[in-house]
């Protein structure tokens, strides 16, 4: 083949954006009406754009903006190399290590400047992979060593929620507050979608109120697989409670309290199959998570642990040691939705249906947004991701995010709008 510079960067683009988001409730407090989010292009000397999508939030949005004018001229095929390049623009920065070590909410654990690389690098190696199957006319999945299923299983996630943010007209959702709105909302998710399995985000009201939709749930959807993630809200004797009330009842519970300790004494107690995305996220918590038996699911994000090939490192680690691994979602829209399809359909050894925030979203950013049909999305062969950027409205979220001060998620100030004296609870809440 003759040397072409088709494949190296001409020019990338990152866009801020804010989308719309339902009040759905968790345990630091509630969603904002609008959360940030960023698409990078990265444009080729050949004309081919490839796409990325992350977090919006400032910390995120200045490193990304940093390192985007030193990508001219890299090649796309070696996504890998900026790795270094990344090091080089964020790695000796005090100011940019200083803004990451913040709490995370009870997302994640805690964010560090490691993190904030990974992350980084991530929506980079997306846009990358995205160019370089579009250049070479194939999909991403063939460029992570090539599919294993046709389509990749996704599951209802439910939230409490009020029925509109304050102030504002109630959404079609409606309210979740009690065990029978939790299950109305999940018929909704099961008739529109065909979800085969239900997660409910927890630790938003007491244990026994969340025990009793979980049983509400059950005796709705006798045969589904059921979730409860109440991220780490719980004290080790509330988790083993919960845990003995619910054996039987979850296909898993994610996250019941903070920590590898109390995690590997919830599970050695009670045998409870516990997922993580917080005590486990990234490769050197794995040894010691690993070693005491505290998770048996891990839930991989590509947007935090490091791109779509370190996925796949992860999820080999996982098969070798014995442990399942699924997907963690955040809000996100169609192109981390594309992105994430692709990944998990070259993982040989996802034994779960996947998290996703896609159905809560009104808004997309590509042309033709995905469908869930039985659940499920259907993996794109066409070359790179799949979709196309519907610029007109990238433009309108751009818009409104200039127009807009809102610049960081944050759900305590979000409730504290409602409730004046709200504030971030301590772990364990209860």
């Amino acid at each position: 083949m003759a040397y072409t510079t088709d494949r190296f960067v001409r020019e990338v683009r990152v866009t801020p954006i804010l989308i719309t988001d339902p009040p759905l409730l968790n345990l630091s407090g509630v969603h904002q009406p609008l959360t940030p989010r960023t698409v990078v292009e990265v444009e080729t000397e050949g004309g081919h754009v490839g796409l990325g999508e992350t977090y919006g939030d400032t910390e995120y949005l200045t490193a990304i903006q940093r390192v985007a004018p030193r990508l001219a001229g890299t090649d796309v095929s070696r996504p890998t190399a900026l790795r270094a390049l990344i090091d080089d623009v964020l790695g000796h920065d005090d100011a940019a290590a200083t803004a990451a070590d913040v709490p995370a909410s009870g997302l994640r654990g805690k964010r560090d400047l490691a993190k904030l690389k990974a992350s980084v690098f991530s929506v980079f190696e997306v846009a990358y992979l995205d160019a370089w199957g579009r250049h070479l006319g194939v999909p991403v999945h063939a460029l992570l060593g090539g599919r294993v299923r046709d389509r990749v299983d996704y599951s209802a996630y439910l939230f409490y929620k009020w029925a509109g943010h304050p102030g504002a007209e109630p959404d079609s959702w409606g309210a979740a507050l009690d065990p029978q709105g939790v299950v109305e909302q999940a018929r909704l998710f099961v008739e529109r979608y065909g979800f085969g399995s239900i997660k409910l985000k927890g630790g938003a009201f007491e244990p026994d109120q969340e025990i009793a939709a979980m049983h509400a749930l059950r005796a709705a959807f006798p045969d589904m697989p059921l979730r409860l993630d109440p991220n780490g809200a719980w004290s080790v004797e509330t988790g083993l409670r919960v845990a003995r009330e619910l054996t039987g009842v979850l296909e898993y519970l994610e996250d019941p309290s903070a920590g590898v300790d109390a995690m590997s004494r919830i599970h050695a107690e009670t045998h409870m199959p516990l997922a993580t995305n917080m005590c486990v996220t990234g490769f050197d918590e794995v040894p010691d998570a690993f070693a005491r038996n505290a998770v048996q699911v891990v839930l991989s994000d590509h947007h935090y642990w490091g791109g779509l090939r370190a996925t796949l490192d992860l999820a080999a680690l996982c098969r070798t040691y014995g442990v399942s691994v699924s997907m963690h979602s955040n809000t996100h829209l169609g192109i981390s939705l594309a992105a994430m399809t692709h990944v998990a359909a070259a993982v040989p050894n996802l034994e779960h249906a996947c998290d996703t925030h896609r159905p809560w979203q009104d808004e997309d950013v590509i042309t033709r947004p995905h469908t869930f049909t039985g659940g499920a999305v259907e993996v794109s062969d066409a070359p790179g991701l799949g979709v196309e950027l519907d610029t007109d409205a990238l433009a309108d979220l751009h818009r409104r995010w200039k127009d807009s001060d809102v610049r960081d998620r944050d759900d305590v100030a979000a409730m504290r709008a409602v409730n004046p004296d709200w504030t971030a609870p301590r772990l364990p809440r209860w």
